[in-house]
């Protein structure tokens, strides 16, 4: 008789009991490529339709996987104290066989950060479509 576990019960099994993330998603490995979340995974399966010709059409390899967008220089304020530049990652990055260019977050939870960062980079990237899935 075999006895079939799940992976978070073989590792606890083993010792090796995975903390549950801050914000309660199960992260996934896809076609080798981790995401945060079961729900960016099974988008980025989405966006792969559309590169095989279900939905709008997808140019060639332009599907970008957390694709980082610079918001804001690092600079040296008037007392000699350093700030890192701040900078905006996305889920996907996605350019079309018509030109488009569409910018991608799956949310679950939307923080105080995450609503900041998007008004910047609505302000710094005005030409990019962006796209939030919630």
């Amino acid at each position: 008789m075999a006895i079939h576990l799940t992976e978070k019960e073989f590792n606890k099994l083993n010792g090796k009991e995975t903390k549950r993330s801050k914000y309660g998603n199960e992260k996934v490995t896809i076609n080798g490529i981790d995401f945060d979340s079961k729900r960016e995974g099974e988008f980025y399966q989405e966006l792969g339709l559309r590169k095989t010709g279900q939905g709008p059409k997808i140019r060639g390899e332009e599907i970008k996987i957390q694709p980082e967008f610079l918001l804001q220089e690092a600079f040296e304020d008037k007392d000699g104290n350093k700030h890192r530049a701040i900078k905006y990652i996305a889920d996907f990055e996605v350019r079309f066989m018509n030109g488009d260019v569409k910018v991608y977050d799956v949310k679950g939870c939307i923080t105080n950060v995450y609503k900041l960062k998007k008004k910047l980079f609505l302000y710094k990237y005005p030409h990019i479509n962006f796209v939030e899935i919630t």
